[in-house]
């Protein structure tokens, strides 16, 4: 069987004519198999989705009990057969629950890798390379100028910065699933005990995260519109990042705005959002990660999507690997 006639672009995304299903569809399907929660991946609609169990219940979570028609739990490295074609989850490493999806047809193995990383993440099961045929890879930052630096030295500016300005609010934006755990894992992982106060979008999956069995501390909200600026001071907030620019973040006492991304490289990106303490923190693949796991994984072909594309698609052809962009639309970086 060739690739293409078993995975291959449409207009909803990802399709496989002989298993009748959508990969991470960015409109509603008769049948949706979901890599992970963020809401450009895992869209509400669908008429029967299939993911992991921590997916199912986070997009529970976030869109309400009827985001779909029929749902199916599938556990990671257990094979699943949807119209003769198998399916296989595998572990991404990008946020909790989140899955690369192996499709499998007479000899063909394509994996889907929908968003991963490779650092060290104890909020989420680390990433698995999978041997195929065919690996789709995203490209969010597929250019060689990205080097994300190790987390834990970003995650001590906060720390240090607390010393050296104690009587500041520290404000952290973060997206609300994956990104705002991982920091305040990071931060308890560093030896920060202090409550730490977190923005009522965050509450419900922090709540999840903790269920599931990852420490997170003491978390307090930090929308009480009873409480004084004064009890803030020396504080750190956690919140999304959309929420820094209105009334919300008002009520912190001389606020010191910081922000969990790996666009934070790009200064332009920093000083746009107001951000006085940019963290670099991502929870996807720099340029050296993305490459090591191709040569890893050694595939005889490479698809790239959402993301710097051409670069990759480049870097893959001068290593003598057949390559091409998906040019799939519909995907951002809310988990960046």
């Amino acid at each position: 069987m060739k690739a293409e006639a078993l995975l291959s672009p449409r207009e909803a995304g990802l399709y496989c004519p002989a298993g009748d299903f959508f990969i991470d569809p960015v409109r509603p399907v008769a049948r949706a198999l979901i890599t992970h929660g963020h809401a450009d991946h895992a869209r509400s609609g669908h008429q029967a989705v299939m993911a992991t169990r921590q997916t199912l219940d986070i997009m529970r979570l976030r869109y309400g009990e009827d985001f779909c028609v029929s749902e199916q739990a599938v556990e990671l490295g257990d094979t699943i057969e949807v119209n003769g074609v198998a399916v296989r989850f595998h572990p991404a490493g990008h946020v909790l629950g989140s899955a690369q999806i192996a499709v499998e047809k007479d000899g063909m193995r394509i994996v889907a890798s929908g968003d991963y990383k490779r650092s060290a993440d104890p909020t989420c099961t680390p990433f698995e390379p999978v041997a195929c045929d065919v690996f789709i890879t995203e490209a969010t930052f597929g250019l060689p100028v990205f080097h994300h630096p190790d987390p834990v030295v970003e995650i001590g500016k906060i720390l240090q910065s607390l010393l050296t300005f104690p009587d500041r609010s520290h404000l952290v934006g973060a997206y609300a699933l994956g990104k705002a755990q991982r920091v305040i894992s990071l931060l308890r992982q560093q030896g920060y005990t202090d409550p730490i106060y977190i923005h009522g979008a965050l509450v419900k999956l922090c709540d999840y995260y903790q269920s599931e069995g990852i420490d997170l501390g003491e978390l307090l909200p930090a929308t009480d519109d009873k409480a004084k600026k004064e009890s803030f001071r020396g504080a750190i907030i956690v919140g999304p990042p959309s929420s820094f620019s209105d009334r919300w973040a008002r009520r912190f006492a001389d606020p010191l705005v910081s922000f969990a991304s790996g666009w934070m490289m790009v200064r332009q990106r920093a000083r746009q959002r107001g951000v006085e303490l940019p963290l670099v923190i991502s929870d996807h693949c720099d340029w050296p990660e993305l490459t090591a796991t191709i040569r890893e994984i050694k595939p005889q072909e490479v698809w790239v999507t959402h993301g710097r594309e051409e670069a990759l698609v480049r870097w893959c052809e001068l290593e003598g690997i057949k390559a091409r962009p998906l040019h799939l639309v519909g995907y951002e970086d809310e988990g960046d």
